[in-house]
């Protein structure tokens, strides 16, 4: 088929599912939006006003539809605009897919002073994203496409990279494109022997402890992790990051500030899709002299030191928790905790020593509808909210990560509203954050 390279973009984005690019256009970007207007009844391009925010749009699109997000700029400038928002999405395991446009093929690393060069733009995209390359002709765009989409969608999902020149994006040839295999599945397995170990452990555990992290949300888990505590009677206890893997209505979820009350008496504790350290000096969150470790992390760098771990399974979260639930054993477990009581107190304190704060977050929990998603940024009732603002469902509590990205949330929340067209959005902002999104 004769295609130009950004005809052939925009028609293997097609072939990926891609229905939605948030861009700005530029000279750079000429042939590939000209080919995003050829299937514009299959992509829609949204353009908002700054290339910062593009990224966040497609982070908080796909955090919150569970689809690819995907970003468009130009190279040089618009990619460094683009960074906050890419290295929220990195911190965040969120499938953000970012096509940036380059200087022509023959001048790269020439230093000529070509619009939008800067030095070494492949590290510089590499450093926010797990897996990136640059396309050398216009017959390899689909083939990494292709590859990007594979590399969101395996192993860890984080951020990926496609560079395409501008004179391969005009240039035309024959091109074939790549049909996906719907079958195709990356996750990573885990391994039996140490599955039936970690049952093991925890089926003969006096009390043991859920954590669950953001991966178990990256994992679209949570049916998997309500089944796994179900069947241990197991307190699960939610970080930051994890808020809505299991509903706060669900009898056994809590928060950090109620969890680190049973915390200190467990005697065994589930890791899942979680660093579990501190954003300080990445020290464990939580020890305790006789605990013992199981971790569950497609990661292994999860478990490094200083943190331990006494059972290590490298697996996605989803099927890491599924093959646990059934190789534990058939006799239910009773969990001798009354945590409806370490709810109670923890909401008691809130009370007691924040009322003005916690009033905040009764409104804005009583404005925004069970399902409502709700985009935290760094200000006082923000900080509060990730113990103390209830959450009912996976991808409706949306932060920064370790990121912090200050002024992250007035875009991200666009990218929200965007791909949540029925559902209502809820958005903070303090320290001046909506000012940066302004432009």
């Amino acid at each position: 088929m004769r295609l130009t390279g950004g005809q052939a973009l925009a028609r293997q984005l097609v072939l990926e599912g891609i229905t939605d690019v948030f861009g700005i256009p530029g000279v750079q970007l000429d042939w590939a939006v000209d080919g995003l207007r050829q299937v514009g009844n299959q992509i829609r391009y949204v353009v908002p006003r700054h290339e910062q925010s593009t990224a966040y749009m497609a982070d908080g699109y796909a955090r919150t539809t569970g689809k690819i997000g995907t970003c468009m700029v130009v190279p040089g400038p618009g990619l460094l605009n683009a960074m906050a928002g890419l290295a929220t999405a990195y911190a965040c395991n969120s499938q953000v897919l970012a096509i940036v446009g380059n200087i022509h093929s023959s001048a790269h690393g020439k230093g000529w002073g070509l619009l939008h060069e800067v030095r070494n733009q492949s590290e510089i995209l590499g450093a926010v994203t797990k897996w990136h390359a640059q396309a050398r002709s216009p017959k390899d765009i689909p083939g990494l496409v292709r590859e990007a989409v594979w590399q969101l969608r395996s192993g860890r999902p984080q951020p990926v990279g496609v560079e395409i020149s501008v004179d391969l994006l005009s240039a035309a040839d024959d091109i074939d494109l790549i049909q996906p295999n719907p079958a195709e599945d990356g996750r990573v397995r885990p391994d039996t022997t140490l599955i039936e170990r970690a049952a093991e452990m925890l089926a003969g555990a006096r009390l043991p402890v859920i954590y669950a992290g953001g991966g178990v949300l990256a994992a679209r888990a949570s049916a998997a992790l309500a089944a796994l505590a179900e069947k241990l009677q197991a307190p699960v206890v939610l970080s930051e990051n994890g808020r809505g893997a299991l509903s706060d209505h669900h009898p056994l979820a809590l928060t950090a500030l109620a969890g680190r009350a049973v915390f200190a008496h467990a005697d065994v504790a589930l890791i899942v899709g979680s660093r579990f350290a501190d954003t300080t000096l990445g020290l464990p969150s939580w020890s305790g002299e006789n605990l013992k470790y199981i971790w569950v992390n497609v990661d292994a760098q999860a478990w490094t030191p200083p943190r331990r771990a006494d059972i290590a399974i490298e697996a996605d979260a989803g099927l890491g928790m599924a093959a646990l639930a059934a190789a534990l054993p058939p006799a239910p477990q009773s969990c001798d905790l009354d945590l409806a009581k370490v709810r109670t107190w923890a909401d008691a304190l809130l009370r007691r020593d924040l009322p003005d704060l916690m009033g905040w977050i009764g409104a804005l929990r009583a404005a925004n509808p069970d399902d409502g998603i709700f985009v935290n940024e760094l200000t006082q009732v923000g900080y509060l909210t990730r113990s103390a603002y209830p959450v009912y469902a996976p991808g409706t509590y949306i932060t920064p990560g370790y990121q912090g990205t200050l002024g992250y949330g007035f875009p991200t929340a666009l990218g929200a509203a965007y791909g949540n067209p029925d559902r209502a959005v809820l958005c903070i902002t303090g320290d001046g954050g909506f000012g940066w999104a302004l432009a």
